[in-house]
């Protein structure tokens, strides 16, 4: 069964390239894609230097034109996204998320922090639904519609799908993991007008 990973990046030179170190520990991934969404920082350099398929697109186009970028590109049966600002992801966490769906207990599973940092721990816990942590079946991501539009949206676009058409969800505690907050990369203010434009996004995933 090949097994593909997708990692959407916009600007996570930090970040990206132990992400990419982790994943090419676990064997059972058959390719790693990288789509640096308008990066204008290293990030395409990073993956590319690790001898991954990285994708850049010409200018910033959000979360959900990365996925479906990266989506058309792959060739897997079972799709695994991870966020590109990851901190503590290790081999384990991977495999805990491909077990299930590899295994047909489930078609999707979606990946909660948990004993990492307070304030993403909490986040993830009253709104699991918008982890960008996922494993899911080709078949059941590709029903979607107007996936490239949703922005941050796409992963309640792909809950809403999941609960709306019966699909089978299991949700995987992710233990010492977090990420790094856009008030972080940002700074406070920067970060919470792009927290704001994100949850805009959500909003209009809602809707899709």
């Amino acid at each position: 069964m090949i097994i593909s990973a997708i990692i959407p990046a916009y600007n996570e030179e930090k970040t990206v390239g132990k992400i990419i170190d982790t994943l090419k520990n676990v064997d059972i991934i058959s390719e790693i894609i990288v789509v640096s969404d308008g990066s204008e920082d290293k990030t395409a350099q990073i993956a590319r230097e690790r001898q991954v398929t990285v994708i850049e697109l010409p200018k910033n186009m959000g979360k959900g034109a990365a996925i479906k970028t990266g989506l058309d590109a792959s060739k897997g049966e079972v799709l695994l996204f991870l966020d590109a600002d990851l901190i503590g992801l290790k081999e384990m966490h991977v495999k805990k998320l491909l077990e299930p769906v590899l295994k047909d207990e489930c078609d999707m599973t979606v990946g909660v922090f948990n004993k990492g940092r307070i304030s993403t721990d909490i986040a993830q816990l009253l709104t699991p639904h918008l982890s960008g942590q996922r494993v899911v079946k080709r078949s059941v991501i590709e029903k979607i519609d107007k996936i490239e539009i949703t922005g941050y949206g796409i992963e309640i676009a792909l809950t809403r799908h999941a609960k709306n058409c019966g699909i089978r969800v299991k949700k995987i505690k992710m233990d010492n993991m977090t990420h790094v907050t856009k008030e972080e990369k940002y700074g406070v203010a920067k970060g919470l007008i792009k927290r704001f434009r994100m949850y805009w996004q959500i909003y209009k995933g809602l809707r899709v």
